[in-house]
């Protein structure tokens, strides 16, 4: 049995640190693509930093990653939340700031489910 919750063979800390990144270019390239000057279209990128250092940190310090799990998952369910504006706007079309919110939605929604299977099997398996 594996010492540690792994989905498609990577560890859930190797996954927040990828999804950070994603979510951080995420912001950068829609922000400019659409040649947006709200700051709200860099809101997946301001999410996508502390997930990334989260991830980071739970590498880089395995006693303390436990805490830093938890904190990454926090920001993985505010992803699901703010992405759940989509379906208020759905009726006017899909566009880059839908479009975002939908990603944030579905990746949000994602990351927060795999992050509970992994909480739940440290639990079972007596890996807290």
């Amino acid at each position: 049995m594996s010492e540690e919750y792994k989905v498609a063979g990577q560890s859930m800390r190797t996954i927040t640190v990828g999804f950070g990144i994603f979510l951080i270019l995420w912001g950068i390239i829609i922000s400019q693509l659409s040649n947006s000057n709200s700051i709200t279209s860099y809101f997946p990128s301001i999410l996508g930093l502390p997930l990334l250092f989260s991830g980071f940190m739970a590498l880089k310090v395995p006693e303390k990653r436990k805490l830093w799990m938890h904190i990454a998952v926090s920001f993985g369910l505010l992803c699901a939340i703010g992405g759940t504006r989509f379906f208020m706007v759905m009726s006017d079309g899909l566009n880059y700031a839908s479009g975002s919110q939908l990603m944030l939605f579905l990746t949000g929604s994602t990351y927060t489910f795999l992050c509970i299977k992994s909480f739940r099997f440290a639990r079972i398996n007596g890996l807290n």
